[in-house]
């Protein structure tokens, strides 16, 4: 059974460091008419906003953390819906063609979960942080299997009576979002959870139905 860390502990945030990697490198491997010049820009701007992010969090700085980790966020937000109105200019001027394209739609489209992942994991109860220091159980945004199964029955699952959400289970939702353009096993509470979903869920539905027309268009 998986144990909540103490308050006092850092909280492991390798999946979330990760994911915004893997945002810069996907940007890095967009084709040139999917991205801003210098194409270096956001994964550099991704590098130097998180160096202070992880010292601030190592060094309990936390309210600085999370104004970091709201700042890389809305960064690559911007570079996402950047792409994605890129995306809609180039395919009116057929700049490119069959798998290159799917290639390149498939690449916003992990785009996209991951971003969302970070944006849900960085603002669900505050934060991280915040979720560490109450060490409530179950989420105040979303309503996850866990906190829908029966308190006597939660030690048959490993479900421990202080369980929270960690990034991979927000990177699930978003994944399934994307996927299903809408929530699944884990429906949505708060209002703001409610408007960035269908954020997300307009993005993952327009790179969609762009690629279809595409390619129904050229059949």
């Amino acid at each position: 059974m998986e144990k909540r860390k103490s308050s006092d502990e850092p909280e492991p945030r390798w999946q979330a460091v990760l994911a915004l990697l893997a945002v810069g490198g996907i940007y890095l491997a967009l084709p040139s008419w999917l991205n801003f010049r210098p194409v270096w820009a956001l994964p550099t701007i991704v590098v130097v906003l998180l160096i202070p992010a992880v010292v601030t969090h190592r060094t309990r700085r936390y309210r600085v953390n999370h104004i970091l980790g709201i700042v890389i966020n809305s960064v690559i937000t911007l570079a996402l819906v950047g792409s994605l109105f890129l995306l809609v200019g180039g395919l009116a001027l057929q700049k490119e063609k069959g798998m290159a394209l799917l290639i390149s739609g498939a690449e916003l489209w992990v785009s996209n979960v991951l971003t969302f992942a970070l944006w849900y994991w960085r603002l669900d109860g505050g934060g991280p942080n915040e979720r560490r220091k109450r060490a409530q159980f179950g989420s105040h945004s979303f309503v996850f299997p866990q906190m829908q199964t029966e308190k006597t029955e939660r030690k048959i699952f490993g479900i421990s009576d202080d369980w929270a959400p960690d990034f991979i289970d927000y990177l699930f939702i978003a994944m399934m979002q994307s996927a299903t353009f809408g929530p699944t096993d884990s429906p949505v509470l708060t209002r703001w959870a409610k408007v960035v979903t269908m954020v997300q869920v307009l993005i993952s539905l327009t790179i969609v139905v762009l690629l279809i027309s595409h390619a129904v268009g050229a059949i």
